[in-house]
């Protein structure tokens, strides 16, 4: 009886050693198919990680899933800000790939001891570098409203609005604007959330921003050359050749349901004089931790880059004057080029600086 309590004993201390253990250990919540989840978890194979180092998969996982949305609502975390990979380590939620990877170099004692104290700040190094290289506020705010004021998307609406108010029917023409505003902001949101998917599969690099920062300025130096030289070479709107078509299509729209689907091919032309800011915005992106957080610093930007349309819209129906609207674009089309030269200018130097 005296060996069965001690065996007892013995049993139970070790086992509440264990659980302390476990539960002093960081938890790893990931998904599969994360690309972003898959560097961390390399990173812990690689050096040796995996008995340090608690890991959840929620995606397939029900279980897994309900017990991260309900640490993140302990944690005080709203549904845009969850997203895997998600270390809770120290009563702290750290999320993204890099800063996970940074968290596990800092505080979790590797056992892997391969690569020597140089190598290993190097590496350091270079990964914070990359990861402090993510998309500001500013930045995407500046550049969605360089991408907004272009002159392409200006005429497209005033032709679509001309056409439509030439029937006398202020309201139709209103709810046809809202609808075709509506229809680019979708198309764009869809095409950016491809794009985005297709870079953020690939792990970004300082290079792959030096790339960005490269076309960035390109774009800007073009705009600058619409500017000096407008209507020579190369001119960032859309071709001459699409003209016609496209505005045969506007002047074919006769109601908001048309305006509506019509938006969606439209937006195929608008894309030599509008994917430039975007494209740069979206390789930034590539950089980003969350899905989710990508998802709405896209719907921030494509708000901001039909805020011009809906202007024109609600001004058409309250008697902007749409012909002298088109006059005034047609005047100042060369400064609009100016202001877009510089700001994507001012982006790609900050990009290849390190700066953002």
């Amino acid at each position: 009886m005296k060996k069965l309590l001690i065996f007892t004993f013995i049993f139970f201390s070790l086992f509440s050693a264990a659980l302390a253990e476990n539960q002093n250990k960081p938890i790893l919540y990931t998904g599969n198919g994360c690309p972003h989840c898959a560097n961390v978890e390399k990173f812990i194979e690689n050096n040796n990680l995996s008995q340090d180092v608690i890991r959840k998969e929620i995606y397939q996982n029900s279980e897994n899933a309900n017990e991260f949305n309900s640490l993140c609502d302990k944690e005080g975390l709203g549904l845009m800000d969850r997203g895997v990979p998600f270390l809770y380590a120290d009563k702290e939620c750290i999320i993204g790939d890099k800063p996970i990877i940074d968290y596990l170099k800092s505080n979790v004692a590797l056992e892997n001891q391969a690569l020597g104290d140089t190598k290993k700040d190097t590496v350091l190094n270079n990964e914070k570098k990359s990861s402090s290289q993510k998309l500001t506020l500013p930045v995407l705010i500046g550049a969605s409203l360089a991408d907004s004021i272009n002159p392409c998307s200006f005429a497209v609406l005033i032709i679509l609005m001309t056409t439509i108010l030439a029937s006398g029917r202020k309201k139709r023409a209103l709810y046809s604007g809202l609808a075709f505003s509506l229809s680019i902001f979708i198309s764009y949101l869809l095409m950016g959330l491809g794009l985005y998917s297709v870079i953020a599969s690939f792990e970004t690099s300082r290079v792959f921003m030096q790339i960005v920062g490269v076309l960035a300025i390109l774009l800007g130096l073009f705009n600058l050359k619409d500017f000096f030289w407008y209507g020579k070479g190369f001119l960032m709107e859309v071709p001459l050749s699409w003209r016609p078509k496209l505005k045969s299509l506007l002047n074919s729209i006769t109601n908001p349901i048309g305006a509506f689907f019509i938006g969606f091919l439209v937006s195929l032309f608008l894309l030599p004089c509008t994917s430039g800011p975007y494209i740069v915005i979206i390789g930034m992106l590539g950089n980003e931790n969350t899905y989710a957080n990508a998802i709405w610093l896209l719907v921030l930007y494509n708000l901001i880059f039909i805020l011009p349309m809906l202007g024109i819209t609600l001004g058409a129906y309250f008697g902007l004057d749409l012909q002298k609207a088109e006059k005034t674009r047609t005047k100042k089309i060369k400064y609009i080029h100016l202001i877009t030269g510089i700001i994507m200018l001012g982006i790609g130097i900050l990009l290849l600086l390190g700066v953002i």
